[in-house]
């Protein structure tokens, strides 16, 4: 049963509780009188490091080895794993090893990401990582997951480092923070109803996924001529893209910053500010001048860019959205003309040769790829929409304002 306390209008969790029936004021905040608060080392089994022998790798078979940059989202991937040799395996692990229901907590490179060790495949972890392994008749490991991500728990532990890619997270300090804890039936409640949607998350992600492939697949025949749309069958030309194009430079936004203005200022990783007048007011295809070369971005309102950022003034025998989507499909790391920073030069740009269509094949071309990109950003959009539902119910269950067992 859903137990929910209204707040009356009051705000944060503190006023919402304080002096409601059944909570108490704990070092962690108001929660359920009938939930524990104590140190996380009190509810596990062990929690410890990783591996930190030196290690050396194998190239075929062996042992994966887990670092931190192979957990991510709740779970532990072994595509990109290294390997070790099954020797040094066990050398490693013969004291303590991680096991199934373990939780994965990274204590470098991004800190506190979490994962949940749902396999019993053997496998090695290396020092960038916290093992915890509850004690299971206290502590549900799902559970445990869910806390230690949760992002109250991740600010008492991280502070300002919350999302970092600088700094260590202190295993002594990890050890000693101190949790909130309902009564195991709870917690498995708890863990269930937020497994539910990331089973839903997971499931619109694997969608999304096989879009985006198809949509690929899609763009390397239809924009090149391999496959032909249903009405056309005229030959395509071969040409260079200053046959279609301009490149342009971006220019110093400096003098045009204006926090409330009307258009957007752009460099290579996308919008950077607002401006109160433009550069270009046709549809444009952007690229990279230096650093991020190989990101396209397309416009069809005005627009700023910085010098950063080239854009172009296509000509009347292209269609614009047909040239970005064609840009996608070149690899543009070919082009670099520096050996540091990467950089293109936009006569190299106009030189590069293509295969075009009609302008209305193209228009048509765009259409089915637009139409691919429209489904595509729905489902991206009820996803994100699950990820905050999921994130509300989070801070209602993982603090007791919501509770799915009545306390006794």
């Amino acid at each position: 049963m859903v137990k929910k306390h209204r707040n009356h209008g009051l705000d944060g969790l503190k006023d919402y509780t304080e002096g409601i029936e059944g909570y108490k004021k704990t070092e962690v905040g108001v929660i359920p009188h009938d939930w524990e608060v104590d140190s996380i080392t009190k509810y596990c089994q062990e929690i410890f490091l990783g591996l930190t022998a030196k290690v050396d790798y194998v190239n075929h078979g062996g042992i994966p080895l887990i670092r931190a940059t192979d957990i991510s989202n709740g779970k532990l991937s072994f595509q990109n794993a290294l390997f070790i040799s099954n020797k040094q395996h066990k050398q490693l692990t013969k004291y303590r090893k991680a096991k199934l229901g373990d939780v994965l907590v990274s204590k470098s490179g991004s800190l506190g990401v979490c994962a949940l060790v749902d396999t019993e495949k053997e496998f090695s972890i290396y020092e960038s990582i916290i093992v915890l392994q509850p004690i299971l008749n206290k502590l549900f490991s799902r559970f445990l997951l869910y806390l230690v991500s949760f992002q109250d728990t991740q600010k008492r532990l991280l502070g300002e480092t919350v999302g970092s890619t600088v700094g260590h997270l202190n295993l002594n300090n990890f050890k000693q923070l101190q949790i909130p804890l309902p009564p195991l039936p709870e917690q498995k409640a708890i863990a269930q109803s937020l497994s539910d949607f990331d089973t839903l998350i997971t499931a619109l992600d694997q969608v999304i996924t096989k879009k985006r492939n198809i949509k690929q697949s899609t763009m390397q025949q239809i924009l090149t001529g391999k496959k032909r749309l249903p009405g056309f069958s005229d030959e395509w030309d071969v040409k260079k893209l200053g046959d279609v194009l301009k490149v342009r430079h971006g220019k110093s936004q400096h003098h045009v910053v204006d926090q409330n203005g009307e258009f957007p200022i752009l460099a290579t990783g996308g919008e950077i500010g607002r401006a109160k007048t433009y550069l270009y007011n046709k549809p444009s295809v952007l690229i990279g001048r230096k650093g991020t070369i190989d990101i396209p971005q397309y416009m069809d309102s005005p627009f700023w860019t910085i010098d950063t950022l080239f854009y172009t003034d296509i000509l009347n025998n292209a269609f614009p959205k047909f040239i970005f989507y064609r840009f996608n499909l070149i690899n543009w790391y070919s082009y670099n003309e520096a050996s540091g920073v990467p950089s293109l030069n936009a006569k190299t740009i106009e030189n590069i040769e293509i295969k075009l269509s009609s302008v209305e094949e193209q228009k048509a071309i765009s259409q089915v790829l637009s139409d691919m990109d429209a489904e595509i950003e729905a489902l991206e959009k009820k996803r994100d929409k699950y990820k905050t539902i999921k994130q509300g119910m989070m801070q209602e269950l993982l603090t007791g304002k919501t509770r799915l067992i009545s306390s006794s």
